[in-house]
């Protein structure tokens, strides 16, 4: 089995007004899919309110982020698939759930990690 991370930044999601309670309802139905197929590892939306920091190996704390990741934000999935295929089929569940296409990307192999 193979970790793949599975997101999208929040302004994407194609919400029509008064939507929101649509789209929560089909998302988690998709998580509770996800569970009972036993490929859910972890999932959530990046909380903007909270603004990021960088942490220093001596434990300094410098307010921001890496210019690169300045716009990170949105949902994540991360779920435990045998393959490729098997993540886009549940990327294309999330899109349709979340209402916004949906980036994969495949976690390096790490057994220390596991």
């Amino acid at each position: 089995m193979s970790y793949y991370l599975i997101s999208f930044p929040s302004g994407e999601m194609d919400i029509p007004p008064g939507g929101i309670e649509e789209v929560a309802r089909t998302s988690h139905a998709v998580v509770r899919e996800a569970k009972a197929a036993g490929v859910w590892v972890f999932g959530g939306g990046i909380d903007e309110s909270v603004p990021p920091v960088r942490v220093a190996a001596d434990g300094t704390v410098v307010d921001g982020t890496y210019p690169q990741t300045a716009r990170l934000e949105g949902g994540y999935t991360i779920l435990d698939v045998p393959d490729r295929e098997t993540a886009l089929h549940w990327a294309a569940r999330i899109a349709d759930g979340c209402r916004c296409p949906q980036e994969v990307r495949k976690f390096g192999d790490d057994p220390e990690s596991r």
